[in-house]
């Protein structure tokens, strides 16, 4: 069968490749649309398809509270381990070096400037940290920046330079282009040049805003030490928003606080963790897949997926139990703040247009284990087919049925449909309660923060039907329909002011 269809994609590439991004569009607007034909069609079927997303919804919910939870309190026991102390005694702790690649483009030098202080707080020795600085050639300031940089850092850690990544053809403009470009370069420059040992050496794709746990690198060194299948695991924290939480408007923090949670979660729930934004594995993995690929924006499902693949299926993500905190995405000006959070939500939902290729992958690669390459495939489509969906079955769906097909109203279920989805939803109310004290619980204390600022965090969320459609169903919907038609994402960086 893989024969098969690996023979399809080879002789059809262009026409397999849009025929899955036209699916996948056309699954999701179907889907959307469902209350509208389907009230006419199969009003039954459809009255309960969104009870039973309700009651699904209410699970999603209350797992996601205890997941969470369970994941935060793992936090909370690693953050009081030495993990120093537990991987001085393992053999090879003396080899062991980290590679840090920071690719940034038209950040401020500040910004860059507290990453990389907070670097200097690790408790494991800097000298085995390596930072790249993977700036862009076509940033005018980029090689100033880096000059201060590395003059300021230069005697501090194991070694700190930068490459410059030129516009290459054929090459997509963003994070994973320029990862590729200044992998490789670090490759020729530590391991070729400098006899670095890559049998033991990490390296960490490092977000221009990323605040590490001061045991991150400690706990790393452990837990890759400790592992003997070491070179087939990626090590993923939990990435959090908490560096400015207080400084967004309302409706980006409603956002960056489920975003927070749903991260944290994910840490201890198997197959469904994949890296995300910020995260590890063994500079011997990276090479033998060959870098990032280029032509991608979002880089971090697509190199997860590409090691999997290419390693029959021996590939896993450990968690690591720390946070690694980010900026939620802010700006000078409210308006101009909305704006930025809405072009960070099209980037990331823009991570649906890997489907086609991790579709393909699931088809055409043979000698994968079957169950796991399926689940794992099913999980990443759902997730994407829900985050523009979701909002318009649980908001809108069951109150626009009345209105489509009135006879409909006129049944026993066509009648409670309104009032039954509006229940269910109503109990979800005590999970985001739950979800609220755990977030409290893992953010850090903000002692100048006011006291009624604390207090009237809980009331935000009444805009949360508005902020769910604006700033996330929405960007969702146009990247699956700018798919769907064939159009390209332009990379956008997201600004930290």
């Amino acid at each position: 069968m893989t024969t098969f269809f690996d023979r399809l994609f080879r002789t059809y590439p262009i026409k397999t490749r849009r025929f899955l991004e036209l699916a996948i569009g056309t699954i999701t607007w179907i889907v959307i649309l469902a209350p509208l034909w389907g009230s006419f069609l199969v009003p039954l079927y459809i009255a309960y398809f969104i009870v039973f997303f309700d009651i699904y919804w209410l699970f999603k919910s209350f797992h996601l509270v205890q997941a969470s939870y369970i994941a935060s309190k793992k936090i909370k026991q690693a953050e009081n381990t030495d993990w120093l102390k537990r991987t001085k005694s393992h053999d090879g702790f003396e080899k062991v070096h980290h590679v840090l690649i920071i690719p940034n483009y038209r950040e401020r030098i500040e910004k860059l400037r507290a990453t990389i202080e907070n670097l200097t707080l690790q408790t494991l020795s800097l000298k085995k940290l390596h930072i790249v600085l993977a700036m862009e050639e076509r940033e005018g300031e980029s090689h100033e920046k880096a000059r201060l940089l590395i003059k300021e850092y230069g005697d501090t850690f194991g070694s700190i330079f930068a490459t410059y990544h030129p516009d290459l053809p054929g090459e997509v403009k963003g994070k994973s282009s320029n990862e590729a470009y200044a992998g490789r370069v670090a490759y020729e420059q530590l391991f070729v040049k400098e006899h670095f040992d890559i049998e033991y050496a990490t390296v960490t794709s490092v977000d221009a805003d990323a605040i590490f746990d001061k045991q991150y690198f400690a706990y790393l060194t452990y837990k890759f030490l400790a592992d003997a299948r070491r070179y087939n695991k990626f090590w993923q924290s939990a990435v959090v928003f908490y560096n400015n939480i207080w400084k967004v408007p309302s409706p980006t923090r409603i956002i960056s606080f489920f975003g927070s949670l749903w991260r944290t979660s994910l840490l201890i729930q198997g197959d469904r963790l994949i890296t995300q934004s910020t995260y590890s594995l063994s500079f011997k993995l990276l090479k033998y897949i060959d870098f990032w690929d280029t032509d991608v924006i979002p880089e971090d499902y697509r190199i997860f997926f590409k090691a999997f693949y290419r390693m029959k299926g021996s590939i896993w993500v450990e968690p690591i139990f720390l946070k690694t905190s980010m900026d939620a995405a802010f700006s000078q000006g409210y308006l101009r703040s909305l704006k930025n959070k809405y072009h960070q939500e099209r980037r990331w939902s823009w991570g649906v247009s890997d489907d086609p290729l991790f579709i393909q992958w699931w088809l055409t690669v043979p000698n994968i284990p079957f169950m796991r390459k399926t689940s794992m495939l099913f999980n990443v489509l759902i997730d994407h087919i829900l985050w523009p969906t979701n909002w318009f079955i649980i908001t809108v769906a069951a109150n626009v049925m009345p209105f489509i097909n009135p006879v409909f109203t006129r049944t026993t279920l066509g009648y409670r449909l309104p009032g039954l989805a509006g229940f269910i939803l109503t109990i979800c109310l005590l999970a985001i309660v739950a979800l609220i004290y755990i977030d409290y619980k893992n953010r850090p204390e903000n002692a100048q923060l006011p006291l009624r600022r604390k207090l009237l965090f809980p009331f935000e969320f009444i805009l949360m039907p508005i902020v769910g459609f604006f700033l996330s169903a929405l960007p969702a919907l146009i990247s699956h329909t700018a798919l769907m038609l064939g159009k390209r994402l332009e990379y956008k960086v997201t600004e930290k002011a």
